[in-house]
């Protein structure tokens, strides 16, 4: 099942840009890796803003959730740096098509 998720990063007051981007550079490492390895379908971060958005593919919600969890962001105590984090199902829309064919038969 692919999912799109938004993920929005805030640096906290007090935090050095060495040390958000450091980790933020770990993260883009991994999402790197994620793409190489197919879980990843696509992945762009919004120009001049701190946001990310990507497709995920996982078969269960349990598969996301540990894979969000083995991101660095999370392994290493920073999760609070997401401070938006939204998971959109997605499913391929010639099956909601099929759907609309017989949903218009019933009006």
């Amino acid at each position: 099942m692919l999912f799109l998720m938004r993920g929005k990063l805030t640096k906290p007051d007090g935090m050095s840009n060495k040390e958000f981007y450091g980790i933020w550079r770990k993260e883009s490492e991994a999402a790197l890796a994620g793409i190489e390895a197919g879980v990843i379908k696509v992945a762009y971060k919004v120009a001049g803003k701190p946001e990310v958005y990507a497709v995920f593919e996982a078969e269960t919600a349990d598969d996301l959730d540990h894979a969000v969890h083995s991101l660095p962001i999370w392994q290493l105590g920073c999760s609070h740096l997401v401070t938006e984090l939204e998971w959109i199902p997605l499913r391929p829309y010639a099956h909601w098509a099929e759907d609309l064919k017989k949903l218009a038969q019933d009006g």
